[in-house]
């Protein structure tokens, strides 16, 4: 993914109008990685009156959705029988992906807070959830 395409489809598409139903309230999170960081995402970024996160260097595990990647990665490599072609992988991930329970999900959501701050007595190092 480049800056541009994350602008394009992430920023624009859905970023853009989730903070206007949100209002002035709203905080963007994002990580470190190199696209979200471009030049023209920060000029979106300002032109748009978003403000984003502060994002500690060492910490790229704080956003949930990390999280439930995970959790679909270790659903599908825990499958019998495996999926063996881009078709099968692609029912899997949807099934899996239904299949996770919306309370873990939530609590992932609800442990910002206690993550956050746990991040922030580390420095941004390493942090033990």
């Amino acid at each position: 993914m480049t800056g541009h395409i994350y602008r394009h489809v992430i920023l624009e598409q859905y970023v853009r109008l989730f903070r206007g139903a949100m209002g002035a309230e709203f905080l963007f999170m994002d990580d470190n990685a190199r696209p979200h960081r471009a030049n023209i995402v920060e000029e979106c970024l300002q032109s748009e009156d978003i403000t984003r996160m502060d994002w500690p260097a060492y910490s790229p595990d704080l956003n949930p959705i990390e999280h439930v990647w995970d959790m679909l990665g270790r659903r599908i490599a825990a499958r019998e029988p495996p999926p063996t072609c881009l078709p099968e992988l692609r029912r899997a991930l949807l099934d899996e992906w239904c299949n996770i329970p919306q309370d873990q999900i939530d609590n992932l959501i609800l442990s910002m807070p206690r993550r956050c701050k746990v991040c922030i007595a580390s420095s941004g190092r390493h942090t033990p959830y």
